[in-house]
């Protein structure tokens, strides 16, 4: 260090108020309310700068949530059964939290203050983060922007304080959004451009997790894309397709092909005649001037996605997001992940989140484990979802993809494939039958539907007319 440099610019303390932990923390052995305000305030131990006032904190709210008093006595018990009494300071220093705060009804007010400090913490963190990336100018420049990005994101993102409120209290809102659902036979959610599960879903809606799983091979890709034209070309809605396994002139290659009604090979090959030429000409305007987002950046992980989607909602809007797939997708942590289980559960519940924060229906794809090919039924059941039982819980809805000629050649029921909605939380399931036309690369609608259950229509419109009486 040079004489002229002073000691503090090198050790600068983050933001926090000691004080202000004291309290609330002594607050919280006084009073159970006082638990109550502080929880509703803080977000997690983390908050705390102190570790000390972190393991404290942590173990009266493991009392609060077992339903056991809180108090001196009882937290000093709990701190010693965990072998923390000695690092917290003693029981003396939680007589002292006690003896320190004037009255229980501090609580929220400290609570506040701790987590402002919290937040004022977590901004140098992100600045700090940024600067190494800045700094140690290595790797791939595009990985760092997002890396960065995501710290960003996470420091800017305002908290949202909400106490809830009674069920009537805004009626008159809640009686305009059930007026709108009085669609007339349209599609209130996003529409897939399939008929009849647009029928039983009422097409996608914001926040929901959709889960299109299939074994290798059956068309969920397909599928998804199917869902984004259908959001994008047809109706003019912006979406987003971002693809850990396809490339982007593969994706234009299956849209031309799905649109113009083009062989797909024809196209791979450049072995298209003057009629095929003519009808890709015809189709190639909308697809140009579509709201239809590809991204087949390698590497992804779902914090780079989140940081994209914001953006495009922010700048463009957004009205759909397709993910394919999930087990290419990374969580974009630091730590290691030794449970592939547990990762995928994380991923999981990451993508459910960005459902809920976007308001817009997140489609994820994801392989199936290999159940189906070892019944002799070979259709897919819900418990085949590969990994996670966390998939299954987090989706709003599943769709199996199934093609009974995939696995028998001489099927009669060749050219069909089943769209099996396994899981529709906000309404009935049921299977679905379409035409797999795959040398267009896309799934349409049924010429007739002798296959298709007779009632399948009938059961989502009296769904939707006891949502809409109740």
């Amino acid at each position: 260090m040079n004489d002229d440099e002073t000691p503090g610019e090198y050790e600068r303390v983050p933001p926090n108020d000691r004080g202000a932990e004291q309290a609330v923390l002594g607050a919280m052995l006084l009073s159970k309310s006082a638990i109550g305000d502080a929880v509703d305030n803080l977000r997690s131990a983390a908050d705390f700068y102190s570790a000390q006032h972190q393991t404290i904190y942590r173990a009266l709210l493991d009392l609060y949530e077992r339903n056991e008093h809180v108090d001196p006595i009882t937290a000093t018990a709990e701190l010693t059964k965990r072998g923390e009494i000695n690092k917290v300071g003693g029981a003396s220093y939680l007589h002292t939290l006690v003896q320190q705060v004037p009255s229980a009804a501090v609580a929220e007010h400290y609570a506040e203050i701790v987590r402002n400090m919290a937040d004022f913490r977590n901004l140098g963190a992100a600045g700090t983060h940024i600067t190494q990336l800045g700094y140690a100018a290595q790797g791939d420049v595009d990985d760092a922007k997002e890396s960065a990005a995501a710290a960003l994101e996470g420091a800017l993102t305002v908290r949202q304080d909400s106490q809830g409120a009674l069920i009537g209290d805004d009626l008159e809102a809640y009686l305009d959004c059930v007026e709108a659902r009085r669609s007339d036979g349209r599609i209130t959610g996003v529409p897939t451009g399939i008929r009849d599960l647009d029928a039983l879903t009422d097409g996608l809606h914001p926040g929901q997790m959709v889960i299109v799983a299939a074994r290798p091979a059956m068309g969920k890709s397909t599928l998804a894309l199917d869902f984004a034209r259908s959001c994008s070309i047809r109706h003019g809605r912006p979406s987003a397709f971002f693809s850990l396994e396809m490339g982007r002139v593969e994706l234009q290659d299956r849209t031309l092909s799905a649109e113009a009604k083009v062989g797909l090979h024809h196209i791979r090959q450049g072995t298209l005649d003057d009629a095929a030429w003519d009808r890709a000409a015809q189709h190639l305007p909308a697809i140009s001037e579509a709201p239809l987002f590809i991204d087949d950046s390698p590497g992804q992980t779902l914090a780079s996605i989140k940081a994209k989607c914001r953006r495009r909602q922010q700048r463009h809007g957004l009205d759909l997001v397709v993910i394919d797939y999930l087990q290419l997708l990374g969580t974009g942590t630091s730590r290691r992940q030794d449970n592939r289980q547990q990762e995928v559960s994380d991923l999981s519940r990451g993508i459910k989140l960005l459902a809920k924060e976007l308001h817009v229906p997140v489609v994820v794809l994801a392989q199936l484990n290999r159940g189906p090919e070892q019944r002799t039924d070979k259709k897919p059941l819900l418990s085949d979802l590969r990994e996670s039982g966390s998939l299954e819980q987090d989706a709003d809805v599943v769709i199996l993809v199934h093609r009974e000629d995939a696995y028998e050649k001489e099927s009669p029921r060749a050219g069909e494939a089943d769209l099996i909605v396994a899981k529709h939380r906000n309404g009935p399931t049921g299977t679905i039958t379409v035409a797999s036309q795959l040398h267009y690369s896309r799934f349409v609608d049924m010429a007739s539907e002798p296959r298709i259950p007779a009632n399948l229509r009938a059961v989502g419109d009296r769904f939707k007319a006891q949502q809409a009486s109740t």
